[in-house]
């Protein structure tokens, strides 16, 4: 048997077809790209749209009325991460980068409600589920930087290159 699972189980259930198996999962792995891609970009758009990002990220191609600027620019950075000769540290640096903002977007709803509880909300959340959600990126993100502390430092330095970015094109603004 091999080591992948799925590999073992389309041998003995499909036979001569199971290399079919791999190349579904690579069709299946670009459609989950494809939609990162889109869906990344649309998040620097709206970003810049709300003054949080570079301006030139909110313009739109004319034609097709897509983000262009923000469509090139998370492409690159797609291309820069293809640099990486480890694909395991690489998974580590952004997935580990992913969770703290993530965690950290998720942790501004019980604060705001805190804080700002004055504040119109359009949807208003149990405090149940950020909570648990919280918990879970506290030990998603702690468990690594006691096991692989210089993969989470590179994943901390990975956000913290937002901060120059911030500084040089949105803060001298106001």
């Amino acid at each position: 048997g091999s080591e992948a699972v799925a590999v073992t189980f389309a041998e003995r259930l499909y036979g001569n077809f199971a290399f079919m198996i791999p190349v579904f999962v690579a069709m299946s792995t670009f459609g989950g790209v494809n939609g990162i891609l889109l869906t990344s970009s649309r998040l620097f758009y709206a970003g810049a749209c709300e003054g949080q990002m570079p301006e030139i990220l909110s313009m739109i191609q004319v034609k097709k009325m897509t983000p262009a600027p923000a469509v090139l620019v998370v492409a690159l950075l797609s291309l820069v991460y293809l640099c990486s000769s480890d694909i395991f540290r690489l998974i580590t640096y952004v997935g580990f980068a992913t969770w703290v903002s993530i965690g950290l977007a998720v942790f501004c709803l019980p604060w705001l409600r805190w804080k700002h509880p004055e504040w119109e909300r359009p949807i208003k959340v149990s405090l149940v589920f950020p909570v648990i959600y919280i918990i879970a990126t506290i030990f998603i993100t702690i468990v690594p930087m006691i096991a692989s502390p210089i993969e989470t430092g590179i994943g901390i330095a990975i956000i913290a290159t937002g901060i120059p970015v911030y500084f040089i094109f949105i803060a001298w603004k106001d």
